[in-house]
């Protein structure tokens, strides 16, 4: 017999694999580096801190270029090694 391949099944056996996603704000300077990192799992943590973060550039330096940047990875390898990891 032939393995189920119907688009359900595929859908019910990507929703059973655990993925994790980590989250990462960073601060980003306006030549591009990474002038801060912190990365966690906790999604809500991830956005109050990087709300902070937005809310703590100046105009000036938003002028600048400064940035803060919110993104996610499902692996802790892909996580900057400058990092903070909170748990």
């Amino acid at each position: 017999m032939l393995p189920d391949r119907s688009l359900s099944s595929i859908l019910i056996k990507v929703s059973e694999i655990n993925i994790m996603t980590i989250w990462i704000n960073e601060q980003i300077d306006p030549s591009g580096l990474v002038y801060a990192c912190i990365a966690c799992c906790d999604l809500k943590m991830a956005e109050a801190c990087h709300q902070n973060w937005q809310d703590n550039l100046t105009d000036k330096q938003k002028q600048e270029g400064w940035v803060a940047n919110l993104r996610s990875v499902d692996s802790w390898d892909e996580v900057p090694v400058n990092a903070l990891k909170l748990s």
